[in-house]
């Protein structure tokens, strides 16, 4: 049997598909799924499919994109919501720079002139400064908030590494965290590890051109590894293109004990194994 770890039962790729979803995934030998929170709303959310559906848990969190569009005081509503017993974590949560509002000015500027584009890079800089100090102020008080409560933190991290370690590591004493989405090097993943937390592999690692993401997977100790969907997005091989459910988990779990020299059994077992840990399901 298998657990994704990671699935967004509430985004509207799943309007009114979800029992369906959840039916092909137990059919599949997924037995259970990780619900994860964008927002306070989609945490609510997260916790409606878990008080639902047996299968379903919920993670609660605010996304980093989220952060600064959140209310000042969500942190008080968070831990409110953390005490639910269907609540196995806390996030998603960390430090994303790929979105900063500088990236998507530059998405949006297909010409300008050169002070105008001057004055615009002015004001692109002082947002980014607003909305990492946001992003880390919001990841600080998610990951207290975790150790209060004696529960594991889920992390998004992309375009930031150096800084998410600067932020984890104090707290890593006391609270795990799963480096969802892993997408990074295997220095990156060992110096997660080697802090004691978990990395979690998605449909990623089925793609062509995921040479080097698969050879993470095959070199990390077996007791530190999840799998995902982060479902609807990163379809694996076959499907890729196509939305993403939780039953596709099961390609990127074969994927992987495939350049470990596993059987799918064994490693299912095992990532199984490191998901309850993990979550304390």
């Amino acid at each position: 049997m298998l657990v994704d770890t990671h699935a967004h039962l509430d985004f509207p790729e799943f309007a009114g598909d979800v029992d369906a979803v959840l039916s092909r995934a137990k059919e599949a030998g997924v037995s259970r799924i990780i619900a994860i929170g964008t927002t306070l709303q989609s945490s609510r959310n997260a916790i409606q499919f878990a008080e639902q559906y047996p299968e379903v848990y919920a993670v609660v969190g605010i996304h980093p994109t989220s952060a600064s569009k959140e209310r000042e005081d969500f942190a008080a509503t968070l831990r409110e919501l953390a005490d639910h017993p269907k609540v196995v974590a806390i996030g998603e949560t960390g430090l994303d720079y790929h979105h900063l509002p500088s990236s998507l000015r530059e998405q949006e500027i297909s010409e300008a002139t050169f002070g105008a584009a001057s004055t615009e890079t002015i004001e692109s800089d002082l947002h980014d400064d607003a909305e990492i100090v946001s992003q880390s102020a919001a990841f600080e008080q998610q990951l207290e908030i975790a150790a209060s409560k004696s529960k594991n933190v889920v992390i998004h991290q992309r375009d930031a590494w150096d800084d998410t370690l600067k932020i984890l590591r104090p707290y890593s004493p006391h609270v795990r965290g799963v480096f969802h989405c892993f997408n990074g090097s295997l220095e990156e993943a060992r110096e997660a590890v080697e802090l004691g937390h978990y990395v979690s592999f998605t449909g990623i690692v089925t793609f062509k051109n995921a040479a080097d993401l698969r050879l993470t997977a095959a070199a990390l100790p077996i007791d530190r590894i999840m799998v995902e969907t982060d479902a609807p997005y990163l379809a694996p091989v076959p499907y890729r293109g196509k939305r993403c459910e939780p039953a596709f988990v099961r390609e990127t779990a074969a994927a992987i004990a495939k350049v470990r020299n596993l059987t799918f059994e064994s490693f299912a077992a095992q990532t199984t194994k490191n998901a309850e840990q993990f979550f304390g399901l």
